[in-house]
């Protein structure tokens, strides 16, 4: 399993709109060969932000690999530009890959 996050830091006061914005998009992701889930979190507020994070979860580390070269992904963030006065700075990746897993 491999969990993809980015983070993001959501000034205050919109996030409303930044909810709103990923409610309302086509993630394609449903359609990709290896995608298991995916979440929206939302974490603590700073002085000035609101930390967000979207969690997706993947059966490997080639799956991820193969959706971010693919249309699914360039049509997910075809319009991710128009968003830019929603976030603090850019978006910051973090990989994991699963080395043990407890159900």
């Amino acid at each position: 399993m491999y969990i993809a996050m980015n983070r993001f830091k959501i000034p205050l006061g919109s996030e409303a709109a930044f909810e709103q914005v990923w409610a309302s998009r086509d993630s394609h992701l449903k359609q990709v060969p290896g995608f298991v889930e995916f979440h929206l979190l939302k974490g603590p507020q700073r002085e000035d932000h609101t930390l967000y994070a979207s969690h997706t979860i993947w059966a490997d580390h080639a799956a991820f690999e193969n959706w971010t070269k693919s249309e699914a992904f360039r049509a997910a963030h075809a319009n991710a530009g128009n968003n830019r006065p929603l976030y603090l700075g850019r978006p910051e990746f973090e990989g994991f890959e699963a080395v043990q897993t407890v159900k």
